[in-house]
């Protein structure tokens, strides 16, 4: 008979094989403890992973244990990893190519069988985590009956939720009944949704993820003495986190409850993994006797083979893929060894924003950095807030007293432009107005060196004009950062005609030593980010300026599943900036960017949301809706929630595909690419590319896809297109 799970290892030819090497351990007290050590047999920058022939090696590797156990042969098994490393879960190459739903649940009950076995051997289980544990390597360890870890373990998580899945190896069943619901919510729920949150050595311990944590230099021996003391009776364990009566008769449905209305709140209703991690965590509550546990362990097989097949998984996987591997390796990057040294950065302007620049360089670059502005006060002032913000890092233990002392040093200020003279790279943080820009280059550019390279924080302006009566211009290069500068991981680079490839090199040089992704693009109205933002909120002033309710409006984009709704987003970069974005972009193209004198009327007055004394959004101000409804043109046909939705992917469809035609940049991967990091778009859609795909909008705006094939799960994927490549 064939075995169902053929289908499987048949998908996984080009795997790599997590090999478990099982080895004899004799213990002080005559037992035979089983080690079996996990290794793919490549370095660190490979971590352990499985796919269905790794599962299968390990199953082998137990079900020998297992039948010398029934001999009276050992007394116990422990599973480790290889140096620094227990696994990093699921091989995410090979989940993605499954082709259907069936396939999908194969892999979840494979997973299930084969981790299954470490708690029916006959002997007891140790884990001993040694490294990097995340997802099914976090599993393996919770279906083991004991666990050490490492006190050097840099990270401990359930990273599911983050990529559209959920931990379906017996991780949202076994983790709340082992550390209580509420801390399992924190590991399956809350951890991933902020930005992948790990745990480390001790806050996993301090849980009561693992039962001893053990120092590092002596990991293994003490591990393996300590599991002897557990086989002997010496050591009794004890589980003061696991959950009693109480709590599954009061606690677990409320925590719960008071999790999804978090979640409702703060990312909408359009992620499906988390809401379906919420369910299986609720069912847990019942998982007291071995029947129960099976039961649970069945409803992580369909939920897994559900979302394996839906469109949200490959999306988030081909998001991730773009941030691990293509913004490492930018498009277009020229050769970092010709990148010019920067030995000090001037910064022009002393602001908020300029404040940010000047910190961000000082603790990255570790070069002194120089801010000026017009007068001394303003310089002064901009030195405070810098002093304040790393007072507030040395608060939080962000930096130590001698990093605080040296950031002091090192950022200084003046009025006079000529101290710029031994500065290597320059930007300018100063009002958005072309000609102020213009101004200030050109003051600065005879006190320099021609090699220093000039860069400019415009966030629509044309970089090549603001450059463009420089001596210099081939020195001059966008360098767009978003707010917060500290937190955002962006920076658009932006070339222009006349950008050599020596500064380009040093702007993307520059950029990695601030620990930021950079995109380069070509200089064009809005670059990236802002070209797509100003889309979305022209069409949003239109359909108002045309009489569609505030409210329709700003609900109608939900099935995209962003961060915030269109006026949220006006809210937050500013009336008065939403105001000039959209100006810019109709003024470049005014046959598709909408103006709105509204919006400038809006600005004016100040006002748009209402919100309470804490700034929580309560709805739209009554002045801002009256000034609106007032200038409503007589005879206006106002667009329907499904109108102005669909009006907004097809112009997205089509604003992207001419920005591909223009060469703005010079893939779909790269609109992503700067959506995810730079507006925080969410992975599961994968951006905004695969999300047009999906609905229809590219082939209604231009005739095609972005991507060949679309990005698009098994369950809704024609039966001719093979898997999107993961």
């Amino acid at each position: 008979m064939t075995d169902p799970m053929d289908e499987l290892t048949a998908l996984s030819a080009d795997e790599v094989v997590t090999h478990a090497f099982s080895r004899d351990v004799v213990l002080p007290d005559g037992g035979v403890l089983v080690l079996v050590t996990l290794d793919n047999g490549r370095d660190h920058t490979r971590p352990n992973t499985f796919g269905p022939r790794g599962l299968l090696e390990l199953e082998a590797a137990l079900l020998g244990a297992k039948d010398r156990a029934g001999r009276g042969e050992i007394t116990g098994l422990a599973v480790t990893g290889k140096p620094f490393i227990l696994a990093a879960g699921a091989d995410l190459s090979q989940v993605g190519r499954l082709q259907d739903r069936e396939t999908g649940k194969r892999l979840a009950q494979l997973g299930h069988r084969v981790l299954g076995q470490l708690g029916t051997l006959g002997v007891p289980s140790f884990c001993f985590i040694n490294g990097l544990t995340l997802g099914g390597g976090l599993e393996i360890a919770l279906n083991a009956d004991y666990r050490t870890v490492d006190s050097s373990t840099p990270a401990i998580a359930f990273p599911e939720v983050f990529l559209g899945l959920i931990p379906g190896w017996g991780g949202a069943t076994l983790l709340p009944n082992l550390i209580g619901i509420e801390n399992a919510l924190k590991v399956i729920v809350e951890n991933p949704l902020k930005q992948n949150r790990t745990l480390t050595a001790e806050q996993a311990f301090d849980l009561g993820i693992a039962d001893v944590l053990l120092p590092s230099a002596t990991f293994l021996e003490r591990s393996i003495q300590w599991a002897a003391d557990v086989l002997a009776g010496r050591v009794r364990v004890e589980r003061p986190h696991a959950p009693g009566r109480l709590e599954r008769l009061a606690k677990w449905d409320v925590a719960i409850g008071i999790a999804r209305k978090q979640l409702e709140s703060r990312i909408g209703t359009v992620p499906r993994s988390p809401y379906v991690a919420l369910d299986l965590l609720k069912g847990a509550k019942k998982a007291t006797n071995p029947a129960a546990v099976a039961a649970s362990f069945a409803a992580e097989d369909e939920a897994l083979a559900d979302l394996i097949a839906g469109d949200q998984f490959v999306a988030s996987i081909y998001a991730f893929d773009l941030v691990q591997k293509r913004a490492r390796k930018p498009a277009g990057a020229p050769d970092p060894k010709i990148a010019k040294p920067v030995a000090k950065v001037g910064v022009i302007g002393a602001g908020l924003m300029a404040s940010q620049f000047a910190l961000l360089f000082a603790r990255r670059l570790r070069v002194p950095v120089l801010i000026t502005d017009l007068d001394r006060a303003r310089v002064d002032a901009g030195i405070q807030r810098i002093r304040d913000d790393v007072a507030a890092l040395q608060a939080k233990g962000r930096v130590s007293g001698d990093e605080a002392n040296r950031l002091f040093a090192s950022i200084t200020g003046t009025t006079d432009i000529a101290d710029f003279a031994d500065c290597d790279w320059v930007i300018e943080a100063v009002f958005e107005e072309l000609g102020v820009k213009q101004a200030v280059f050109a003051n600065v550019e005879p006190h320099l060196s021609p090699e220093a390279v000039l860069a400019t924080n415009t966030s629509s302006l044309s970089v090549e004009a603001i450059g463009a009566e420089l001596a210099h211009p081939e020195r001059v290069v966008g360098f767009h950062f978003f707010n917060p500068v500290a937190v955002m991981p962006l920076v658009e680079v932006v070339r222009t005609p006349a950008t050599d490839a020596e500064t380009l090199s040093t702007a993307m040089v520059v950029a990695g030593k601030l620990k930021k992704n950079a995109v380069i693009a070509k200089d064009a109205p809005g670059f990236v980010v802002n070209r797509v933002l100003a889309k979305v909120l022209g069409e949003a002033m239109h359909a108002v300026d045309t009489g569609t309710p505030f409210e329709v409006v700003d609900t109608a984009l939900d099935p995209f599943g962003l961060p915030m709704s269109p006026f949220e987003l006006l809210d937050l970069v500013g009336l008065q900036v939403g105001a000039h974005v959209l100006d810019t972009h109709h003024a470049a193209f005014p046959d598709r960017f909408f103006e709105s004198a509204n919006l400038h009327a809006l600005a004016d007055a100040g006002v748009l949301l209402e919100k309470d004394d804490k700034g929580t959004v309560k709805g739209f101000d009554k002045r801002a809706v009256a000034l609106v409804r007032k200038a409503v043109p007589r005879g206006a046909t106002p667009p329907t929630a499904e109108q102005f939705r669909l009006r907004v992917e097809d112009g997205l469809a089509d604003e992207i595909h001419r920005m591909l035609e223009e060469e703005v940049v010079s893939a779909p991967e790269d609109i992503d690419l700067c959506l995810l990091l730079g507006a925080g778009y969410p992975f599961h859609s994968g951006g905004i590319t695969p999300y047009l795909d999906r609905v229809g909008a590219s082939e209604r705006a231009f005739g095609d896809t972005f991507h060949h094939p679309p990005i698009r799960g098994a369950a809704h994927r024609d039966p001719a297109e093979e898997p999107a490549p993961v």
